[in-house]
């Protein structure tokens, strides 16, 4: 496969770039739940959408207030991509129903030749309330 950054491509030759969205949560704020439950939403973002780690720019992880027993970024290192840049930041605590408790958020940044209809946004375990309108 050429890359994305391949000079002799022509701009309408190269992928997409796009963000796609995810969230998970937690049954409780343990370093092993941080970890499990975010690489089973990266995963998700990855098999959904026909991607592979190389088609990742980078990820932006948020995490709610009640979070503080891991990075979910480490999770993301311990599955061995460590050239992807990561932030990890604080959920807004906004009353309402999106304030939902022990959640991780995404947006990754990616290459990919799918038209934005095509995406497929993971919510996953409580978190599937979020967005409830989005195609699984």
């Amino acid at each position: 496969m050429v890359s994305p950054s391949d000079p002799s491509m022509q701009p309408h030759d190269r992928p997409n770039i796009v963000a796609l969205r995810g969230a998970t949560t937690l049954d409780a704020d343990t370093r092993e739940q941080v970890l499990e439950r975010t690489t089973e939403l990266l995963a998700a973002v990855l098999e959904r959408n026909a991607l592979q780690s190389g088609d990742l720019i980078s990820l932006i992880f948020t995490a709610t207030d009640d979070i503080h027993s891991e990075f979910p970024a480490a999770a993301v290192r311990a599955a061995g991509i460590s050239d992807v840049p990561m932030l990890c930041a604080r959920e807004l605590a906004i009353a309402g129903p999106s304030n939902i408790p022990l959640c991780i958020r995404v947006m990754a940044h990616v290459h990919t030749a799918r038209a934005r209809t095509q995406l497929r946004h993971p919510y996953l375990h409580d978190a599937r309330q979020l967005r409830s309108d989005l195609p699984e």
